[in-house]
């Protein structure tokens, strides 16, 4: 199925370059130069996957990124950064991104992170998973703890239904960063270390019972523990 990509690019170079290669790949490509004519096309038409680049003028990629996810638009979002501090990637990831790549990069990347977005959208398991007093419905993406929902971010929730998948064991890392972002060469651990402790601040506030246990040098593990 040949898939419409939103391509929201201010340098022309570059822009032409990925319209081209995205295009001999078999992607329609709508490009915008600008993020207020990217976002005007995004809530008027469709497209299947959507390559933003934080630096935009008009209307900053960030901004795109929260008025497309605030509108209910749920299509993979990759960002594109010419910056490589950490704290700007977990701002894309939290404005409502998928996936981020960080210039210069090469085109095989970008499509094969976008395979893996669209794959990732396309493959969503239809499940209920659960532990103790916490239960996700993965269909409906909805958290609760008991009675109680819990708003989280989508990458809270990727790496929270990583280890519910994973009951009693202790992932790593890399097994948490190829979950997140497949194809991603440009790992940074704190952007891990960032999400780990919002997620576990998050349950801390509603429950005692489940505690995400830092082991050092391994991973991390969450894990159900009795309350007397």
């Amino acid at each position: 199925m040949v898939q419409r990509v939103l391509l929201a690019e201010d340098d022309h170079v570059l822009r032409g370059q990925l319209i081209d290669l995205l295009t001999e790949r078999q992607f329609v490509v709508e490009s915008f130069g600008d993020g207020a004519a990217a976002l005007d096309f995004g809530l008027n038409q469709t497209f299947d996957l959507a390559v933003i680049d934080l630096g935009l003028p008009k209307l900053p990629g960030l901004e795109l990124v929260k008025t497309l996810r605030a509108s209910g638009l749920d299509q993979p979002i990759l960002i594109l950064t010419a910056r490589g501090d950490w704290h700007d990637k977990v701002e894309g990831l939290e404005a409502g991104a998928d996936d981020y790549l960080v210039k210069p990069f090469h085109i095989e990347e970008l499509v094969a992170r976008l395979g893996a977005l669209s794959r990732r959208a396309d493959g969503a398991l239809q499940t209920t998973l659960s532990l103790g007093p916490l239960s996700v419905d993965v269909k409906a993406k909805a958290v609760s703890v008991g009675k109680v929902a819990l708003s989280l971010t989508a990458y809270e929730y990727g790496l929270l239904t990583l280890f519910l998948r994973r009951p009693g064991q202790i992932v790593s890392k890399n097994e948490l960063a190829d979950h997140l972002y497949q194809e991603d060469m440009d790992r940074d651990s704190n952007v891990i270390e960032v999400f780990i402790g919002r997620l576990r601040r998050k349950l801390a506030a509603e429950t005692s019972e489940l505690q995400i246990e830092t082991h050092r040098g391994q991973g991390y593990r969450l894990m159900q523990h009795c309350v007397s």
